[in-house]
């Protein structure tokens, strides 16, 4: 066994990372933390033609947001770089050769146009073509060629590196989270582990960085656990002590059919990564700018995939670190759940003091902190998120549009009647607090035998504009005493005019 615990996340930077990628990371960063080891960033990218521009600068910046800290990476680098598998190709050739050495692995200089013609072949007899021990020896390759032949085919430099998958054996393998594996070698192929670009595949470089890096445990996603068989392959070919494996359930679509993509997202209106992602001219929200909180959005991202025996849902970010474990973690994908989301966020909004927040409130509605803070001391037990505040409070610093079926639904005698009433007793309300204010109208109300609960309808409408909002009386303390008799007169000229 290791003497240090070692976790890596691996992506690769084509394309945006994804929550699914962000959930990955964040289970390594929670485990490395809670055995007191390392996390490592390292970039996979090999796959040149898929490369895209911005893309590690993409996930760099959200991890940096999630929290996710990494103890080394291409930018903060330790003794084992580097960190960006395009700068390791040399220590690539080196094992791969020791691979071909041990007769593990084989050149192979098929042509594309003859690997389409066996499985055309294969498939028009009802079969599978699988290129190993099956027919390799019926192919263009190092193990049918003579020496010479295969070194002046060589010097043409259109080969690849094949894997020489074992014939006719049971690989046996355990999975930390789905248990004991066997998968027959008849089923796999001999893949190829360097391409004739002169760049390995991902199974070559994966294990040897992870061997090199001393990576104790590898956590990754679902997707991967068809390799893990020619992974551990791999190990025993190079006789190294292969790390723990544990292949992490899928994030599927809200129906829970399908994973997770990012035209879910944008279909039902959720983001689905981290920060915004502008692709062909089109821009796909993340969750910091849809006013997601990075602990908010960590916690619920911890319940897709585990959970624990405790009833509580909610975690600080050091409660993750100390609660979650390996053995929590199911097998079965879960669910994204928009609703459950925006609970868990509003509930971390809830445990941040106002100088926490307060920029996300003077931004969105362009006003000083001041006036910020007091706005967020009103709303902030309704946010479920912190962005489009101003779409949805903007009767806080604007006289409200009230709602046609408000008007109509107010505009009867009785009705202009209580808000008449009202009127005249907040006119006589002296406005030192919003206890003082709602004891006054009630005991007024009572006064007169009028219901207070028939009143208050009547002047959320008019000062909101909608029933909904905070408490009405903390929101006339807001707005101020000839603000509030402002906007009810208004209403009442709304509800009498012809």
């Amino acid at each position: 066994m290791r003497s240090k615990t070692r976790l890596r996340f691996a992506p690769s930077p084509t394309g945006p990372l994804h929550i699914g990628g962000l959930r990955t990371a964040l289970f390594n960063f929670l485990l490395a933390k809670k055995m007191n080891g390392s996390l490592i960033l390292r970039v996979e990218d090999t796959d040149l033609k898929r490369k895209v521009k911005g893309s590690q600068k993409f996930i760099e910046d959200s991890l940096a947001w999630a929290g996710i800290q990494c103890d080394e990476s291409p930018k903060n680098p330790g003794k084992y770089g580097p960190y960006n598998q395009s700068e390791r190709t040399e220590i690539y050739k080196k094992y791969v050769g020791m691979l071909i050495e041990k007769g593990a692995a084989y050149y192979a200089f098929d042509t594309k146009e003859k690997l389409d013609f066996h499985r055309k072949n294969h498939e028009e007899k009802g079969k599978t073509f699988i290129y190993n021990a099956h027919n390799r020896l019926k192919l263009k390759n190092s193990l049918t060629l003579s020496k010479d032949e295969t070194k002046e085919l060589l010097k043409e430099g259109e080969y690849v590196v094949r894997f020489k998958t074992p014939e006719e054996e049971n690989i046996t393998f355990t999975d930390a989270i789905r248990g004991n594996i066997s998968v027959s070698t008849r089923d796999i192929d001999d893949k190829i582990l360097f391409k004739s670009d002169g760049m390995p595949t991902y199974h070559l470089a994966n294990v040897v960085d992870d061997h090199l890096m001393e990576i104790s445990h590898v956590v990754r996603g679902e997707e991967w656990l068809p390799s893990l068989a020619l992974h551990v392959l791999l190990y025993k070919a190079f006789e190294w002590e292969m790390p723990v494996f544990a292949h992490l359930p899928l994030i599927l679509k809200p129906s829970g059919k399908g994973k997770l993509s990012k035209r879910d997202g944008a279909k039902f209106g959720f983001p689905v990564y981290p920060l915004n992602w502008e692709e062909d001219g089109v821009i796909y929200k993340g969750f910091k700018e849809e006013g997601y909180l990075p602990d908010g959005l960590n916690n619920y991202m911890v319940f897709l995939g585990w959970n624990n025996d405790e009833e509580d849902e909610i975690y600080s970010a050091s409660d993750l670190i100390e609660k979650f474990d390996l053995s929590g973690i199911n097998k079965s994908g879960s669910k994204f759940n928009l609703d459950k989301l925006n609970w868990i966020n509003s509930q971390h909004i809830q445990t941040k003091n106002n100088n926490e927040l307060v920029d996300y409130v003077s931004n969105d509605f362009n006003v000083d902190r001041l006036l910020a803070d007091k706005i967020l001391t009103l709303i902030k037990p309704r946010l479920e998120k912190l962005s489009g505040l101003k779409d949805g409070f903007l009767y806080l610093i604007e006289n409200p549009s009230i709602d046609g079926a408000l008007i109509d639904k107010f505009s009867n005698e009785t009705s202009i009647k209580l808000l008449t009433i009202a009127t005249e007793c907040i006119q006589k309300a002296s406005f030192n607090s919003s206890s003082e204010i709602k004891d006054f109208l009630f005991g007024e109300m009572k006064s007169k035998e009028l219901k207070a609960g028939k009143v208050m309808p009547i002047l959320r409408a008019g000062l909101v504009g909608k029933l909904e909002g905070p408490d009405l009386f903390d929101l006339m303390i807001f707005l101020e005493k000839n603000v509030v008799l402002s906007r009810l007169e208004a209403f009442a000229y709304q509800l009498t005019k012809p």
